[in-house]
């Protein structure tokens, strides 16, 4: 028998073991239900399982164009209730994010912020709170911590998460995806990256290791500034599209390329959005202008505009997320995810136990949680010599 791809993810996800071990003796969520809106691929399966063996009745849907059949097929089989399946539909992922909450979970896990959002739509009793994936969900439920009033804690303000997922495995999944979705060079390309935080940071660099010319445009002049210092191009916004073959965005900001850049865009251009809303290119905008004569669309999530004048604009998985889109999509490495999911597990467990209160509402992990995380990665690096 051929073992899955989330066989061997499930083998090298280390920390997720021994926590999946350690879960099932203390069973921390016994009695309590785990909503969950997260992107649903092999190694969310993984942090799903540990989860369930600390005792939750679990809740899923996945992100929009995220969802990977094979992860639902495995979660399903594991008795996890999963809501839906692939979707690019933002109304039918509404409608999911609904049935999780219709579960009224005790504790939600949220990517984004749309779950914590729905529910103050409509609030129901027994949440204890839960935890934010990411930055977007962050700037999202910051302005409504009154309303909110219970602990939520922000795996992605982790100085961990920031480093080992942000600054190394984003760039590195970015860069995979573009080879895997285009098979273009990158040999002295010109590479504009918008953004440069911590996943800015990480595209940047491993773009400029593939031997691209990499500029990057940033709206801040400090961090401009860094960019510059760190040896990047930062010329203005309109130069740095006009002289680019790839375009990445990522900034957690909405419509940073429109159809009003489409006479900036040089031919054979393309565009990729690693932020996590599909909000970042203005997808629709782009193929409703007017001067986009037709649109050809290849089968690795491709979408060719082409423009009256014979330009042609390469839209990757239409502005969504592509470092996970496209022929057979890996995401972020099993160890950058595996020590992010450590820390989701910790902070689900301290949200339950409840040694996090309400004054814990939109901040970043506890300094003890990250300690903990660390030591137990470094012990498995670096076990004690036996003297």
């Amino acid at each position: 028998m051929v073992s899955t791809r989330i066989d061997w993810v499930r083998e090298h996800c280390q920390l997720l073991r021994a926590i999946s071990a350690e879960f099932g003796r203390t069973h921390p969520f016994d009695g309590l239900t785990i909503g969950t809106g997260i992107h649903l691929e092999a190694k969310t399966v993984v942090l799903l399982l540990t989860l369930r063996d600390g005792g939750a009745r679990l809740v899923s849907t996945g992100n929009l164009n995220t969802t990977q059949p094979d992860a639902v097929e495995r979660l399903r089989a594991e008795g996890i209730t999963v809501i839906g399946g692939p979707t690019k539909d933002s109304e039918v992922h509404a409608s999911y994010l609904d049935q999780v909450l219709a579960a009224e979970p005790d504790l939600i896990l949220d990517n984004g912020g749309d779950l914590f959002v729905r529910y103050l739509d409509r609030p129901y009793e027994g949440l204890l709170g839960g935890t934010e994936e990411t930055t977007s969900g962050r700037m999202r439920l910051e302005p409504l911590r009154g309303e909110l009033r219970r602990p939520v804690l922000v795996i992605n303000d982790s100085p961990i998460k920031q480093f080992a997922e942000n600054e190394h495995a984003v760039g590195q999944s970015a860069l995979e995806s573009f080879l895997r979705m285009t098979n273009r060079v990158t040999n002295g390309e010109q590479v504009t990256v918008f953004g440069y935080g911590a996943c800015g940071r990480g595209v940047a660099a491993n773009f400029r290791g593939a031997c691209a010319r990499v500029s990057v445009v940033d709206v801040n002049p400090v961090t401009r500034l860094q960019a510059h210092l760190d040896g990047f191009s930062t010329p203005p916004r309109d130069t740095a599209i006009a002289t680019a073959d790839v375009i990445i965005t990522v900034t957690g900001a909405r419509d940073v390329l429109t159809a009003a850049d489409l006479p900036l865009l040089r031919d054979g251009v393309v565009l990729a959005n690693a932020g996590h809303f599909p909000a970042e290119i203005d997808a629709a905008g782009l193929i409703g202008a007017p001067e986009v004569a037709g649109t050809r669309e290849y089968a690795d999530d491709v979408l060719t505009l082409e423009l009256a004048d014979g330009r042609r604009v390469h839209l990757l998985a239409r502005g969504h997320m592509f470092n996970l889109a496209g022929p057979r999509p890996l995401g972020n490495s099993i160890a950058s995810m595996d020590l992010g999911f450590a820390l989701q597990a910790r902070c689900l467990e301290a949200v339950a136990d409840g040694s996090v209160d309400a004054t814990s509402c939109v901040v970043p992990v506890p300094g003890r949680i990250d300690a903990a995380v660390a030591n137990s990665y470094l012990d498995r690096k670096y076990p004690t010599v036996p003297r």
